[in-house]
């Protein structure tokens, strides 16, 4: 019978694939950093991934960006931090100006697992890993998430 550590990487690798079907499909994904973004590659989340911390970018050039790219909705990740939440309200007001839906679901989903653990998305990575060694979870593999299997 799997320990709570593990049903808890299962979680979160369900929550990760789940992520990374949304992104395929073209829903933009929107961190605060650039580091944030690195950090979801790594866990091969690929498609729009738009950083709100981009050197020389205002918070309204940001904002013009995800309404020109966005079908409708897209995802939130900002860290877990009081500055992550400030941010993420701040950014769901302007988007429903724009008539722009804001997703909220993964990050309630990752902040409930790792939130006390894991401060920001650029930590997610680097936790992963972590926890999958401390399960015993060494062995080389050809993707990041052979890894966790």
């Amino acid at each position: 019978m799997p320990s709570s550590n593990e049903r808890r990487i299962e979680e979160l690798q369900r929550i990760l694939e789940k992520l990374v079907v949304e992104a395929t499909s073209g829903t933009p994904i929107i961190v605060e950093g650039p580091r944030d973004r690195e950090s979801l590659e790594r866990l091969e989340v690929k498609g729009d991934i738009i950083s709100v911390k981009t050197s020389g970018k205002t918070l309204l050039d940001v904002l013009q960006e995800i309404e020109s790219c966005s079908k409708g909705e897209v995802i939130l990740l900002m860290d877990f931090d009081r500055r992550g939440k400030e941010m993420t309200a701040r950014i769901i007001k302007n988007l429903e100006k724009s008539g722009v839906k804001s997703n909220l679901v993964f990050w309630k989903k990752l902040s409930s697992l790792v939130g006390r653990d894991v401060k920001d998305i650029e930590g997610l990575a680097k936790y992963l890993q972590t926890f999958n060694r401390k399960l015993g979870r060494d062995a080389p593999s050809s993707s990041f998430w052979d890894s966790l299997l």
